[in-house]
């Protein structure tokens, strides 16, 4: 049985093979140039599914890893302007010490308060340091409200809240960027961080205190304690917050430790009969008032009488141990802020890592293997041009050749 067929069918045929020809060289040529084996979804649908699954997966790792930096950033401003602010409170606290000194005049003094007072001011504007966006960096959740300032009466007040703001890192992890300014610069305990030692208002004597020290926590109760001379050579120690007497008739002896309810302390100088010195529980006090306290001090004329040197001491050796306290919390926030950075840095180089990993995966799922694909660029173009030239001579072909 013999087929018959019309030379419009063999021209439908041939067309419709090199259009079909055409097609996949038009897809070859479209991988090269984009060096993509998967076009479209339709082209490998499980592998399309696979690659947008972990395109997903690599675009949240480069979120987590640019918040990484953004907190890097925060905090790294945060770690130079605590620096800054550690640097200074040295400052002051070599300034105090100078100023302390019995040698100083009247005069001295207040130039050195002058300086303090040039230090209190840098101190305010390091708490109310802003980053590149305008955003100040102390002020908690209140980014756009300065949060320090010194009132008409001498007092200092914050106006940011207590909130710390945190940037994802990774899926299971947070980090604080940032720590509340009423926790790095107003919360600081006074005294010797356990409780305060401080003259009567209206001693008449020279006594000077020492801050003292907690010798046992288990026996320091956190009562209110008032050593009170009978005379200028005998005290009392009298627990105000039960009304009971710890120590009675106790001899005094300038210098000589003064040991009680876990704590111990020292009065040197020549207090009076009725001079009392109070030692009480620690209170929250800001170290802009505390470097206020001691230009307060400074400024004040000692008349040169033996009292008010004794009250500049009193006041200057209480303030100091305050300053102590406030650069104590600050290589503190410090730490705290270095252990955040080089937890950031950890997660990084996981994150760096696990990326590359995915990168790989997806690449060997949608990337072009070049060497192949360009192998069969060359057959299908070597068999597109093979038809359209068979095409063209079959074309040709007439018995009007042959009459």
């Amino acid at each position: 049985m013999s087929i018959r067929i019309s030379t419009q069918q063999f021209s439908q045929a041939a067309i419709s093979s090199m259009l079909s020809q055409e097609a996949q060289l038009s897809q070859t040529q479209q991988q090269l140039s984009t060096g993509r084996q998967i076009l479209t979804p339709a082209d490998n649908p499980a592998g399309a599914a696979q690659a947008l699954n972990l395109q997903s997966a690599i675009d949240t790792n480069t979120q987590y890893q640019t918040n990484g930096n953004a907190a890097t950033a925060r905090l790294g401003l945060e770690q130079s302007t605590l620096q800054g602010v550690g640097n200074l409170l040295q400052s002051v606290r070599t300034l105090a010490l100078q100023g302390n000194n019995g040698t100083q005049t009247d005069a001295s003094r207040a130039s050195i308060a002058s300086q303090l007072s040039q230090n209190l001011q840098q101190l305010l504007a390091m708490g109310n340091t802003q980053d590149a966006g305008g955003s100040y960096i102390f002020s908690g959740s209140q980014t756009q409200t300065k949060p320090f300032t010194q009132n008409p009466n001498g007092s200092f007040s914050y106006f940011g809240d207590n909130a710390q703001r945190y940037l994802q890192i990774d899926a299971n992890r947070q980090v604080a960027v940032n720590d509340a300014g009423s926790n790095v610069f107003m919360q600081i305990p006074s005294g010797n961080g356990s409780f305060t030692a401080v003259p009567g208002a209206t001693n008449t004597g020279s006594g000077i205190i020492d801050p003292g020290t907690v010798t046992a926590a288990t026996g320091y109760t956190g009562d209110t304690y008032q050593i009170q001379f009978t005379t200028a050579t005998q005290f009392n120690v009298v627990d105000s917050t039960t009304g009971t007497t710890v120590l009675s008739n106790q001899a005094f002896q300038s210098g000589s430790t003064i040991s009680f309810a876990g704590i111990q302390t020292s009065i040197t100088g020549a207090p009076a009969t009725g001079d009392q010195f109070t030692i009480a529980p620690s209170q929250s006090q800001s170290m802009f008032q505390t470097v206020q306290n001691m230009i307060t001090a400074l400024n004040t004329p000692s008349g040169g009488s033996a009292g008010s040197q004794a009250r500049l001491h009193n006041v200057m050796n209480q303030s100091l141990s305050s300053l102590d306290q406030a650069m104590t919390n600050v290589i503190n926030k410090q730490a705290g802020v270095g252990s955040r950075l080089n937890a950031i840095t950890d997660q990084q180089q996981l994150q760096s890592n696990a990326k590359l990993q995915l990168q790989t995966a997806q690449s060997q799922i949608q990337d072009l293997n070049y060497a192949s694909a360009i192998s069969l660029y060359n057959q299908q173009l070597a068999g597109l041009q093979a038809s359209q030239l068979t095409y063209q001579k079959v074309q040709s072909l007439s018995l009007f050749k042959y009459i």
